[in-house]
């Protein structure tokens, strides 16, 4: 089994000063190796298909209206599945000494996201995106490892592997789950039409907290 890891918007609690309202993260897994090497071949392709260079990176932010749905539209006949948990940072509701500091506001909503997929989860390698702070990247794959424990001696996660999102097209398909799973959070119109269209039948646990 394989999981990809990505986030959506900040760890700031300044929201007032432009941090983002909502700390999403986004679990992306295929239980079969050949259908996720399949997804990456598939999404390999679409960048001939939209003329696009080789060593271009799928990001939602920044991709127009047209590739984002021809992006869903390629990897949404896959059967892959996915988990969100999205962070509510206002401060009315998310309060307490841990949460002012970045990386234990980043762990807790890992760790949640995490908890929700665990059911779901049978010898996972975990994939995750390599850039920003290397030291605190490692900590976190120490720190999901140790917490993240099955019941009967099943084994949720067996590896996590740090990798570069340029070069990872299924990092770069949780990028997308990860943006559009915000945007549905937000309410916006065209964050819901995707998810509807092109998501919905991958989605296994969708939760906002606190609420």
């Amino acid at each position: 089994m394989l999981a990809f890891v990505d986030e959506s918007g900040d760890t700031g609690r300044k929201l007032d000063h432009g941090s983002s309202p909502f700390f999403v993260v986004a679990i992306v897994t295929f239980e079969d190796n050949d259908e996720a090497l399949a997804c990456d071949k598939r999404i390999a392709s679409l960048r001939s298909q939209l003329k696009l260079p080789e060593n271009y990176e799928f990001h939602f932010a920044v991709n127009s209206k047209q590739t984002r749905k021809g992006f869903l539209e390629a990897v949404a006949p896959f059967p892959f599945f996915y988990h969100v948990f999205g962070l509510n940072k206002d401060p009315r509701k998310l309060y307490g000494p841990g949460f002012e500091f970045k990386d234990s506001l980043y762990k807790y909503a890992a760790r949640l996201t995490f908890e929700n997929a665990k059911p779901y989860l049978n010898n996972a390698t975990v994939v995750m995106d390599r850039c920003g702070n290397r030291k605190f990247r490692n900590e976190l794959a120490k720190y999901l490892r140790g917490r993240i424990q099955g019941d009967g001696g099943k084994q949720p996660i067996k590896k996590v592997k740090l990798q570069r999102s340029d070069g990872n097209n299924l990092l770069q398909l949780a990028d997308y789950v990860a943006c559009v799973a915000t945007r549905v959070i937000h309410q916006t119109p065209d964050g819901l039409d995707l998810r509807r269209k092109y998501l919905a039948t991958h989605e296994i646990s969708f939760e906002v907290w606190p609420k």
